[in-house]
């Protein structure tokens, strides 16, 4: 039904390979995507191959920077929208343990329809915001490694997701931009947070002139307890 030719040539590239089952799951969730996105508002791309390659290849570009491959790590993804990257990286690294957080609860009951049907395992839903769910009680200093493609600056973002990283961890930021001054604005903020900027993996996207950049933070302590602060706060007035 779909023509995947061009979807598995560019997982080659980044060094994946899927069986029938796996791009089988891909195609079931983009049929979802598709129906769901016609009446509620869960992404402005619904094109077949852009879908492949700015969302599912995008997701799983993750591999450039770490190594997923045949690992039981516990992943969580903040702010996850219609699932990305959350969704694409347990289909193509099962054995991750994944958390998706959203504050938005009908994106909740789309993840939880796209769970049922893809028939993934070892996978839960959270319907809340990172400010509450990062406190000690709840999920914090819990994930080998936090993801997030939303769309804040990485001071916020590192606000919102460094606390839920165990020490040893990670958290990755996907950018679609290069972001030099960002990066340095937030260099302090990293730093109270117990975060230790690693690197950032700058790339293409395969068979196209689309720029990513992966930015990659170390968990090298404790978070301070008073982060992150109350909702709002951490967009409103970034940490300096």
């Amino acid at each position: 039904m779909y023509n995947t030719t061009q979807f598995e040539k560019d997982l080659a590239e980044i060094g994946v390979l899927l069986s029938e089952k796996q791009i089988n799951q891909f195609m079931r969730y983009y049929e979802l995507l598709v129906e769901w996105n016609s009446f509620m508002n869960l992404t402005g791309i619904t094109e077949f191959e852009e879908v492949m390659k700015k969302h599912f290849i995008d997701s799983v570009s993750l591999i450039k920077a770490l190594d997923l491959k045949n690992r039981e790590l516990s992943l969580i993804d903040i702010g996850t929208g219609a699932g990305f990257p959350g969704i694409p990286l347990k289909i193509a690294f099962p054995d991750l343990k994944l958390t998706l957080l959203d504050s938005l609860n009908k994106r909740i009951r789309f993840l939880d329809e796209v769970i049922m049907q893809l028939e993934l395992e070892n996978i839960n839903t959270i319907h809340g915001r990172a400010e509450d769910f990062a406190k000690p009680d709840k999920l914090r200093e819990k994930y080998d490694i936090c993801v997030s493609r939303a769309v804040a600056n990485l001071s916020t973002l590192s606000e919102y997701c460094l606390p839920f990283v165990k020490i040893g961890g990670c958290f990755v930021s996907y950018k679609s931009e290069k972001i030099n001054e960002e990066a340095n604005e937030a260099k302090n903020a990293i730093l109270l947070l117990g975060g230790k900027v690693k690197e950032q993996v700058e790339f293409m996207l395969p068979n196209s002139d689309i720029y990513r950049n992966l930015y990659i933070i170390e968990k090298k302590s404790v978070t301070p307890k008073k982060y992150p602060r109350k909702a709002g706060l951490p967009a409103k007035e970034p940490l300096k």
